[in-house]
């Protein structure tokens, strides 16, 4: 009976060794939910993220779902939410849907350039949205990443000098108000659309155009549905690797210190692929058959500024914030 007893106690002791620790506890599962079409810089950058953390061994286990192969674009950050999900690449239009005074990242002509977009939020104003991200929707953004600068991409060849121009185009737009907010802002008709859907919507002439970075376009291989870019720069657009605040305050400290890391390396391989791709892309559009015209974007500019002074949406920014940002140096 004696010896019995020692044998449960020891059996005990290991049972209770093996759940502190970690390398022996079942690993956690994190998976990352992305708009991007698999060949985009973004989603491949989340392979990076998934070798990283495999490379940590932290016992998490990452998976990759672009091209809104998991959930469908627009309901990841519900899904964050709700604990159905544990990451996704969100972006500011998604945080402005719940905290509309931070809408103004969402502003055409905004940034001026992407190292614009950097210096603020790798700095103080950065800090300050990732904060209110975190205590008023219950999600952490690990890292700032570039989604790219976006360009007017039209299904049959137009002259296009002023947002006049566009006037009844119907462009595909994000779902969400302050996407078609920007879409008005360019002088179109918005219409909201996934990403998933638009290439066929162009095929068809559902729609009779998009907006994207140039990369994305090239990724998604819109070239063969459509005849020219126009070079309006409305958007340097910032995406975030956001995880679930739930989630991950249950992970270990080592855990953390991975993902956060793991999500760095991947913002900063995109954004490397991005910038490089962009120098070059226009040429290579050029070649496979695209009109790609460069446009006086004082028009384009000044109708935004119109349509944001007359906005509602516009109306709940902080007016000191968005100037803080325009002299962001």
């Amino acid at each position: 009976m004696f010896v019995k007893s020692l044998g449960i106690l020891a059996m005990g002791l290991v049972a209770g060794f093996v759940s502190l620790n970690p390398a022996a506890a079942a690993d956690v599962t994190l998976r990352i939910s992305c708009a991007a079409p698999p060949s985009d810089f973004l989603a491949k950058s989340l392979e990076t993220f998934k070798a990283s953390i495999a490379s940590a061994k932290v016992g998490v286990v990452a998976e990759a779902y672009p091209a809104s192969s998991l959930f469908r674009q627009g309901t990841e950050v519900p899904a964050l939410q709700r604990g159905n999900l544990e990451m996704s690449t969100m972006t500011t239009f998604e945080v402005a849907q719940q905290l509309p005074e931070w809408g103004l990242f969402n502003r055409a002509y905004l940034f001026r350039d992407y190292a614009h977009m950097r210096h603020v939020f790798d700095g103080p104003i950065g800090a300050e949205y990732r904060k209110a991200v975190s205590d008023k929707m219950g999600i952490e953004i690990l890292a700032t990443a570039y989604l790219g600068t976006r360009q007017v991409n039209l299904r049959q060849k137009r002259n296009v000098k002023t947002p006049a121009d566009l006037s009844g185009v119907k462009m595909r737009m994000p779902a969400g108000p302050e996407w078609l907010l920007l879409g008005r802002t360019l002088g179109v008709s918005p219409v909201p659309l996934g990403m998933p859907e638009v290439y066929l919507a162009l095929k068809t002439g559902t729609i009779d155009g998009q907006e994207n970075p140039l990369s994305i376009l090239n990724a998604a291989k819109l070239y063969e549905v459509t005849q020219q870019v126009v070079l309006t720069s409305h958007l340097v657009q910032p995406v975030f690797f956001a995880i679930a605040k739930p989630f991950w305050e249950k992970l270990t400290p080592d855990q953390k210190k991975a993902v956060s890391a793991a999500a760095v390396a991947a913002a900063h391989e995109n954004d490397e692929g991005r910038l490089k791709d962009e120098a070059d892309i226009v040429n290579a559009l050029k070649a496979k058959g695209l009109s790609v015209d460069a446009v006086d974007l004082a028009p384009f500019r000044a109708l935004a500024d119109t349509s944001y002074a007359g906005s509602d949406l516009a109306k709940h920014w902080n007016a000191a914030l968005l100037k803080r940002v325009a002299e962001t140096q």
